[in-house]
């Protein structure tokens, strides 16, 4: 029981995020921290993204850019990213 609640604290509020290679992956927002300009997004194979934008990340939805402040919890989206290092460097956000 104590290592379920401890499995459980470990994968919440950014705990447990991967890198990945640079590309495109498909999820859905698990957190938003407004504050940070940060997202985390849980991707279909099990990965979580950290991701932290920039002045020059796009973020859009039917093509049309808006504002970081319309990114919800359970959003679909689609992100862009480019591995720096061990850090991921959102270039492209879109709402599904």
């Amino acid at each position: 029981m104590i290592f379920a609640a401890i499995l459980l604290g470990a994968s919440s509020c950014g705990g447990g995020t991967d890198v990945v290679e640079s590309g495109s992956y498909e999820g859905t927002i698990s957190e938003v921290n407004a504050d940070e300009q940060e997202i985390y997004v849980g991707t279909a194979d099990d990965k979580t993204l950290e991701l932290y934008f920039t002045d020059s990340t796009k973020l859009v939805r039917g093509g049309s850019p808006v504002d970081f402040s319309v990114l919800e919890k359970n959003q679909k989206v689609e992100v862009t990213v480019e591995k720096v290092g061990k850090r991921l460097n959102p270039l492209k956000v879109e709402i599904k």
